[in-house]
């Protein structure tokens, strides 16, 4: 057993190799003759691909067993060798046998299932909130976070290709985001049902009319990464194409201020704050009004002292 996952685990990691470096800049994409997913770009696909390592080696080793199994009965019990059949009906050990393996299994897969079931619908501390809208047959990004501009994101055809572009997985504007930042991503429709999935970091949310999903991400390489609409939604559902492009966030930085250059929204940072309110012209006045009966009262004080300090002065004198 550790063999055989020696050798899944060297053939998934040479696989990931191979698709890692074909080119001089990232692409998380299906590759020719590849095999098993996409190299996992994000926590959550690093965790669904131990997964899926995990349901394969035992999913295997079921075969392997029921397989031997079968070839045991069927030499062992072949008419030649039992001219005379058994009539045993029942077995109770055997029965006890063949019904707690599979519920053993079955509680294997669960628990690591739903740890990662519950990681993926964890809520979130993000670092960047992004908006999805999915239209017929196009998607809508929007950033709250940085003053609410947006932009709509559509297939290039043929005459817009450019030297490196993929048929009918490039656009013209790609959801950029940063690098090791955390992501959430609020999903809806505004015609049909669409959904939103990127293979490469194990994401799919539905964008559903009238209801705003959630979903998270973590992107841990910088490069380009390549999803498509994964619900019928209509005649294009096929040219509903997904690029995220992960950057430093450095240069994260540098394409919002220049979005927001294009779309006039000022910075928050940069927003003047409100001047404060003056004073009403009644609060002035009795302020005012105060302030000359206190001094009226300091003055009448002082003379009274004066007076009384003469006074003192005379008598000491007679």
């Amino acid at each position: 057993m550790k063999i055989f996952l020696k050798l899944l685990a060297f053939i998934s990691f040479t696989s990931a190799a191979f698709s890692a470096f074909a080119d001089t800049a990232y692409e998380g994409m299906a590759k020719p003759w590849q095999m098993g997913f996409q190299p996992p770009a994000t926590p959550i696909m690093e965790k669904l691909n131990g997964l899926h390592d995990i349901l394969l080696v035992t999913i295997t080793a079921i075969v392997i067993l029921v397989m031997i199994a079968m070839a045991y009965i069927f030499i062992r019990f072949r008419r030649q060798a039992n001219p005379v059949p058994s009539k045993t009906t029942h077995n109770t050990m055997l029965e006890i046998i063949w019904t707690t393996i599979p519920i053993v299994i079955l509680v294997v897969i669960a628990i690591p299932s739903l740890r990662y079931h519950y990681y993926m619908q964890q809520v979130v501390n993000p670092e960047l909130t992004v908006k999805v809208v999915g239209y017929q047959w196009y998607w809508h990004y929007d950033y709250p976070d940085n003053g609410g501009f947006g932009f709509d994101s559509y297939m290039k055809k043929g005459d817009d290709l450019k030297p490196g572009d993929h048929r009918q997985l490039s656009v013209d504007n790609r959801l950029v985001v940063p690098v090791n930042a955390t992501v959430r991503v609020l999903v809806t429709g505004a015609d049909v049902i669409h959904s939103w999935s990127v293979p490469a970091f194990g994401v799919k949310r539905d964008a559903v009319p009238g209801r705003l999903n959630e979903t998270w991400f973590k992107a841990t390489k910088i490069g380009t990464f390549y999803g498509q609409c994964s619900q019928l939604c209509g005649v294009g559902h096929g040219f509903m194409p997904i690029v995220v492009e992960v950057v430093s966030k450095e240069d994260f930085n540098s394409w919002v201020a220049e979005q927001q250059k294009k779309a006039g929204v000022v910075p928050a940072e940069t927003k003047a704050t409100p001047a404060e309110p003056k004073p009403a012209a009644t609060e002035t006045k009795a302020a005012t009004a105060t302030k000359a009966a206190t001094d009226t009262k300091a003055a009448v004080t002082d003379k009274k002292v004066a007076t009384t300090t003469q006074a003192a002065t005379k008598t000491e004198k007679k």
